[in-house]
């Protein structure tokens, strides 16, 4: 028995009380890096095809779940022993890949470990019981997409600045997280429902299919960012295109072709 399930980590919006900085940004400073729609994008399937699915309901700014919480440095928590600019990026974001700053002084230790447990803990668990729960099932391999969204654009602070991007980037670590029969799986899973897709550029994967893509364990991972110019007007990072209902459809239709390859 093989088990299938998809987890989305960067779609929350909702900003703690731990992090003021954050609130009263401007909504295409502050929904810059964030995910927006991609829960509601892979939803109606995962609803149809009875598949598990791990979100949040936090935003990344506050605490990125595909960092580690040691991802930090001195701009981000006070006195860290990594060196200011080490993770502009990290699980504490200094500020946007367009440039924009986010925070204007570190954090304490103290409040770094209360968004950990506030944020990173739960969501992780979540996962790991998840885990637990498909191989007392009877599971004996799990097939994991770590769904995310990109601009369509690489800006200056990317792999790949002023790039147009493919619908979508499936990445593995470098052949690292996945048995490449899943890789492969996905990608053309993808591809048949219409999607044009690139593999391992710009983006390898993240903190999480490092954490969670261990195939000599039977669990494989992937990373799967959706063009945001496909279904939103990533100017405003709000107004969602007409193609919107179309681009459900045909992750509808990725997603079922997987399902029907891990069978």
């Amino acid at each position: 028995m093989n088990a299938f399930f998809v987890s989305i980590p960067h779609a929350g919006e909702k900003i703690p009380d731990l992090c003021p900085w954050l609130k009263g940004l401007p909504e295409p400073i502050l929904m810059a890096d964030v995910d927006r729609y991609v829960d509601l994008l892979y939803q109606p399937s995962l609803k149809n095809l009875s598949l598990p699915m791990v979100t949040t309901e936090w935003h990344r700014y506050a605490a990125d779940l595909n960092r580690f919480p040691s991802d930090v440095d001195s701009q981000s928590v006070v006195s860290h022993a990594n060196s200011a600019g080490a993770f502009t990026r990290g699980f504490h974001w200094v500020k946007t890949f367009e440039g924009a700053a986010l925070m204007n002084a570190p954090m304490s230790m103290e409040d770094h470990k209360k968004l950990v447990q506030l944020i990173y803990d739960p969501f992780h668990a979540a996962i790991q019981s998840l885990c637990a729960r498909l191989r007392s099932e009877g599971a004996q391999k799990i097939y994991h997409i770590d769904a995310h969204s990109m601009p369509s654009l690489g800006t200056s602070e990317h792999r790949d600045p002023g790039e147009r991007r493919a619908d979508v980037v499936v990445s593995d670590v470098h052949g690292k997280s996945s048995d490449p029969a899943f890789v492969d799986l996905v990608i053309s899973s993808y591809v048949r429902a219409g999607f044009k897709v690139a593999y391992n550029w710009p983006y390898f994967g993240g903190r999480l299919t490092e954490r969670y893509g261990k195939p000599l364990d039977q669990h494989h991972t992937v990373q799967v960012e959706l063009n945001r110019a496909l279904y939103m007007d990533e100017v405003t990072k709000k107004k969602k295109l007409p193609e919107f209902d179309k681009v459900i459809l045909m992750i509808e239709q990725a997603l079922a072709r997987v399902v029907a390859g891990l069978e």
